[in-house]
C-alpha cells in the first residue's frame, strides 16, 4: 500500500540546495559598481568601514606582511569564512542597501539571493526550519519504538508482528541523517558540505523509493526483497559516487528534479503511497492522500522563486515550512500502519 519516506521532502530539498549553489552568473555579480567594491575589498580588506583581519592572509592561510602569530584562526579556517567571501558578503550587502533606496528590486548574486547572515549562518531560516524538521523525523521515530515495544503485543520471540520494523528504522535513520546536514549545508555552503548534502538526499530518496515498492506490494518474502533492493541501491552507490569522486552535479543524477513536471512526477514516484494507493482498504489512506497532495503543493513554493523577505524568508525557506507537518503526517501514518498490519496478522492467528 503506502510507505510514507518522506522523500518528497529530499527531493526539494537537494534540487534547492543545489541550485543554491550554482554558481552561474547572476544580475548581481554583473553589476559594475560590484565588480569595483569587490576589486578594492580584496585589495584593502575593507568594504566601507568594516575591515576583515582574514584577508591579510594568502589563500593557504600565510600572513601577508604581518607577524606569523597574527595567522588565521582555526575556527575561522573551518568555517571557510575567508577574504573572498566576507568580500562578496558585504559587497553585496553594500549594494543591495543602495539598490533599495533607489526603489530597485533585489537581485541575484551567484546565482543565490542575497540573505542575511546571522551568527555566521548563511540562511537562517532554512536551518531553522531543517532543525525543525529533523526534530520531528527523531520524535516520530521515537513514538514508533515505544508503539512497537510498550503498546503492541510481541512474538513469543520478543520480536514485533508488524513486517517493515527494520525497514522503516533504516528510514528515520536516513531521514534524520539528510535533515542533519541540510541544515549544515544552508548554513555554510562549501563544497564539502554540499557533498553531504546531495549524498544524504540521493541516499533518502533510493531507500524511500525502495520501502514505497516494499509496503505498497506487500512484498514480506526476505530474497525477494533484495531481489528489489539490490538494483536500485547498486545505482545509488553509483550515484553518490559519481557526486562525490566525478563531478558534483545534482541535475545529471536527477534531471527531472530541475523541472517542475519532474519534480511533481517524482514526489507521485518516490512517495512511499503512491502505487496501489487507489485499491487499499487501509484505514489511514487518507493521510497517503494528504502526504502526496501536501508534497505537491510544496513543490509549488519553489517553482514559484522570490527574493527573500526581509532578507531571510524566500520561497526555499517556505518549503521547509511544509515539510515540517509533512514529517508529521508521514509519522502517523507509520504509527496507524503498524496498528493496522499487528492487529490484521493476530486476528489470523486466532
Amino acid at each position: 500500500m503506502n510507505k510514507m519516506a518522506g522523500s518528497n521532502l529530499i527531493q526539494l530539498s537537494f534540487a534547492l540546495c543545489f541550485l543554491l549553489a550554482s554558481l552561474d552568473a547572476s544580475e548581481g555579480d554583473a553589476d559594475p559598481i560590484y565588480k569595483v567594491c569587490l576589486e578594492e575589498c580584496e585589495k584593502s580588506g575593507c568594504v566601507g568601514g568594516k575591515c576583515f583581519q582574514h584577508c591579510k592572509f594568502s589563500s593557504d592561510g600565510k600572513p601577508i606582511d604581518v607577524p606569523w602569530y597574527l595567522q588565521e584562526p582555526l575556527y575561522q579556517k573551518w568555517k571557510q569564512w575567508d577574504c573572498g567571501s566576507d568580500c562578496r558578503y558585504y559587497c553585496m550587502v553594500a549594494r543591495e542597501e543602495e539598490r533599495q533606496k533607489l526603489g530597485g528590486k533585489p537581485v541575484k548574486y551567484h546565482g543565490k539571493w542575497p540573505f542575511k547572515r546571522v551568527y555566521a549562518i548563511q540562511e537562517p531560516a532554512a536551518v531553522a526550519f531543517s532543525a525543525i524538521t529533523l526534530a520531528l523525523q527523531f520524535h516520530g521515530w521515537i513514538t514508533f519504538l515505544i508503539l512497537l515495544n510498550y503498546k503492541l503485543p510481541l512474538r513469543p520471540d520478543k520480536r514485533p508482528y508488524y513486517e517493515y520494523t527494520g525497514l522503516w528504522h533504516i528510514y528515520a535513520s536516513l531521514a534524520m541523517n539528510f535533515w542533519f546536514w541540510s541544515a549544515i549545508c544552508h548554513s555554510r555552503d562549501v563544497e564539502l558540505t554540499e557533498k553531504l548534502d546531495y549524498s544524504a538526499a540521493v541516499a533518502l530518496i533510493g531507500f524511500s523509493f525502495i520501502l514505497t515498492i516494499l509496503r505498497a506490494f506487500d512484498v514480506r518474502d526476505e530474497a525477494l526483497r533484495v531481489m528489489v533492493a539490490a538494483p536500485l541501491i547498486a545505482s545509488v552507490t553509483t550515484h553518490i559516487l559519481y557526486l562525490n569522486f566525478y563531478k558534483l552535479d545534482y541535475g545529471n543524477t536527477f534531471l527531472t528534479n530541475r523541472y517542475p513536471p519532474g519534480k511533481i512526477i517524482n514526489i507521485l514516484l518516490a512517495s512511499p503511497l503512491g502505487p496501489c494507493i487507489n485499491v487499499t482498504s487501509h484505514p489511514s489512506r487518507w493521510k497517503v492522500w494528504l502526504f502526496n497532495v501536501g508534497g505537491i503543493l510544496a513543490v509549488l513554493l519553489e517553482i514559484y522563486d522570490f527574493p527573500p523577505y526581509k532578507g531571510f524568508l524566500d520561497a526555499h525557506a517556505l518549503w521547509h515550512v511544509a515539510n515540517i507537518p509533512l514529517a508529521y503526517i508521514c509519522w502517523s501514518f507509520v504509527r496507524d500502519d503498524t496498528e493496522f498490519r499487528t492487529l490484521t496478522l493476530l486476528k489470523k492467528i486466532k
